[in-house]
């Protein structure tokens, strides 16, 4: 089976993570993914702006919207939230390796994030675990028509109280403005 590992900080999860993760299934690419909101991402020099377990709840949220067919094949994982400490891929990796014996695993990156994985913790035992799989964003990897959006934009629009009707699921949406994510 292969596996597909989608980790991130989704602060918040929108339609680009969403058209990710389905075109993966749709093109089957992947069997099942794994979608693991990052608890406390030690590469990054600001901490995300929602909590983790907001960050999973709204995950959740976003995978719950999808068809029946796409989301009875995602997993939403909560193991990096839960762990205390830093969040590292290789944690995350070997404990789904060990739960699901001759899985394939497929690390899902961004070419942005993939030009930098010879920094991340244990890269090397990381990358013997696992196949990358690179998705192109401002460089080489797999084409998915990838939309131009990110969550710094959402926040962002968020923020000044634009719209965002399309970006972000709408019970996402929901969820943001029911805890006051994002506000000024």
């Amino acid at each position: 089976m292969r596996l597909g590992l989608f980790g991130g900080t989704f602060d918040p999860i929108h339609s680009g993570h969403i058209h990710l993760i389905r075109q993966l299934l749709e093109r089957n690419i992947v069997d099942e993914i794994v979608v693991v909101p990052a608890g406390n991402p030690w590469m990054r020099s600001d901490g995300p702006f929602a909590s983790a377990m907001d960050r999973l709840a709204m995950t959740q949220l976003a995978i719950a919207e999808l068809p029946k067919n796409a989301k009875d094949r995602i997993q939403v994982s909560e193991c990096e939230v839960v762990r205390e400490g830093p969040t590292y891929t290789i944690d995350t990796v070997e404990e789904l390796v060990a739960t699901q014996p001759g899985v394939k695993v497929l690390l899902i990156l961004g070419s942005d994030a993939a030009a930098e994985i010879g920094k991340w913790h244990r890269s090397s035992e990381l990358q013997n675990l696992v196949e990358l799989l690179v998705i192109a964003r401002d460089g080489d990897g797999l084409d998915i028509d990838a939309l131009d959006l990110s969550s710094t934009q959402v926040r962002q629009e968020l923020l000044t109280h634009q719209s965002v009707s399309g970006e972000i699921p709408a019970s996402v949406l929901t969820y943001i403005k029911e805890h006051n994510l994002y506000a000024s």
